[in-house]
């Protein structure tokens, strides 16, 4: 039921893009729709922080940092969310975690690795 399966996480370099993708495979469509979906991301040393959100009605939240470059999305006939981050730059190397949300519950994915390096 919460189990969410994160891809997409890569090495590249500053100004490149990336997609994350994040799939609920065992989430019935009736859970997962009016989920909200997030992506939080960690850096090594430091707390694991929102970067986005969207609710099950499309509406989206992004963390000051990451606004014009990340735009969070997400299929519900595939019941998965995408993370498209363009203009990427070191700082935002961290581990990406995916996060849904419903009735006051929380599940995480396992989270991949982002790394922005020259």
């Amino acid at each position: 039921q919460g189990l969410l399966v994160e891809s997409g996480g890569g090495s590249v370099q500053p100004g490149e893009s990336l997609r994350l993708s994040c799939k609920a495979p065992t989430t019935i469509t009736s859970v997962f729709n009016p989920s909200t979906m997030g992506w939080y991301r960690q850096a090594p040393g430091k707390e694991r922080d929102l970067v986005a959100t969207i609710t099950g009605r499309g509406n989206t939240h992004y963390a000051d940092s990451v606004k014009g470059r990340f735009t969070i999305s997400r299929d519900n006939s595939r019941k998965t969310v995408y993370l498209q981050m363009n203009a990427l730059a070191s700082e935002d190397t961290a581990v990406y975690y995916c996060n849904r949300k419903l009735d006051g519950r929380d599940f995480w994915g396992q989270g991949t690795q982002v790394t922005v390096s020259s």
